[in-house]
């Protein structure tokens, strides 16, 4: 991944960097060929460090993590999963800009 405040989360690293992290983390399931992922991963890296220090976010490539992707009953991509305490807790689907995730995710916060 190009920027350093995103995460790169796989089956091998799950329970450890989303089920079991102290802080919030949000997590974008999204695949290299789908263009509203490729439209939306410059706003995933602007909340990244807007949110650093309060949130962890991090990306599933659903092409190479199928088992999550089913977990988690992405149906389709992008899809925005956010997790407290282990848990989800907000789900949001396509593509979004910014403001808008943001009042999507802050109340949660």
């Amino acid at each position: 991944m190009a920027d350093t405040h995103v995460h790169t989360f796989t089956s091998a690293n799950w329970q450890t960097e989303v089920l079991s992290a102290a802080e919030p983390v949000l997590v974008d399931f999204w695949a290299p060929w789908c263009g509203p992922c490729r439209m939306l991963a410059p706003v995933i890296e602007e909340l990244a460090r807007e949110y650093e220090g309060r949130i962890k976010v991090g990306k599933v490539n659903v092409d190479e993590n199928q088992d999550l992707a089913m977990q988690f009953g992405v149906m389709s991509i992008p899809t925005l999963i956010l997790f407290k305490g282990g848990q989800p807790v907000e789900r949001l689907v396509g593509f979004m800009p910014k403001n808008e995730l943001k009042k999507r995710l802050d109340p949660v916060l």
